[in-house]
């Protein structure tokens, strides 16, 4: 099994969610705050090496900070999975692949394995070249439901309904149902000001194939994505005008914008290893 040392700290050395005292409190994860990821912005990503991105961390802290996410963090970062999902035949991995102007992925996201945690339902569209991201916020025990197109049961917690229904309708149409989980531990800075940039570095990147609706960063079958093998995945979004600063940054360390999904390069991973089936092959 691939685990990396952050990932076990984050689930538990067996993989399983990390099991606390009674009446102990809740570890320090980033996942009960409110929702400050960016519902629409401008999305650039880049990959470059590991000796970029400890000069490129040290450039924009003059512009940004350490999100308070990884604060709480000793390796002053965290780990992420989401569980993508797709039709029979991956129309929205094609479609990523092919980059079709107007596109959409659904997945679940969560931040730990612990099932008193939230997970966040999203919905994240492309509009030529902008990101529109809706978030709805539910319990681990209500994932499979929800995927099964029957309502929310009574909770006790405020959910974005609009957001569900959506993402029920979705999956409806294309028949989606979970294709692979992709996790990686992630590093972020933000700026408060209403531009609102912010500027991840995504490291670790490993999937798992799976047809379980279930949203866990430990367990068995995980694989490296070689993607990252060496490299960091950066990435820079901003809300409104391009800073100035960007321009300097992208200049002074000659970076190249490229198309980049952890998603669909990781079923092409699996699929060239033989475990995704159908066979991504492009027509």
């Amino acid at each position: 099994m691939l685990e990396s040392r952050s990932v076990r700290q984050a689930c538990g050395r067996s993989g399983n969610p990390v099991r606390r005292k009674s009446g102990s409190q809740p570890s320090r994860m980033p996942v009960e705050l409110p929702d400050r990821t960016l519902a629409c912005r401008h999305e650039l990503k880049y990959h470059i090496t590991e000796t970029q991105a400890a000069a490129i961390a040290e450039f924009v802290k003059p512009f940004v900070a350490l999100d308070r996410y990884c604060k709480l963090q000793p390796s002053r970062d965290y780990p992420i999975v989401s569980l993508y999902l797709d039709s029979g035949d991956l129309q929205l991995c094609r479609e990523s692949l092919t980059g079709h102007k107007n596109r959409f992925k659904l997945r679940i996201r969560s931040y730990t394995d612990e099932p008193e945690y939230p997970r966040f339902f999203e919905i994240k569209r492309r509009v030529n070249t902008v990101i529109i991201k809706s978030r709805a916020r539910v319990m681990d025990s209500d994932v499979e439901t929800l995927l099964a197109g029957l309502p929310l049961p009574p909770q006790n917690y405020t959910a974005n309904m609009d957001t569900i229904n959506q993402f029920q309708l979705y999956v409806s149409n294309i028949r989606a149902r979970p294709a692979v989980l992709v996790r990686y531990m992630r590093q972020a800075y933000e700026g408060d000001d209403p531009n609102r940039v912010r500027v991840t570095f995504d490291r670790e990147l490993a999937y798992n194939t799976t047809n379980v609706a279930q949203v866990r960063l430990g367990g068995r079958g995980w694989q490296r994505n070689p993607f990252t093998m060496g490299g960091v995945i950066l990435e820079i979004k901003f809300t409104d005008r391009y800073p100035a600063w960007l321009s300097l940054l992208a200049k002074h360390f000659n970076l190249r914008q490229r198309s980049i999904s952890k998603y669909a390069s990781s079923l092409q991973d699996s699929s060239s290893l033989k475990f995704c089936a159908p066979e991504l092959a492009m027509y």
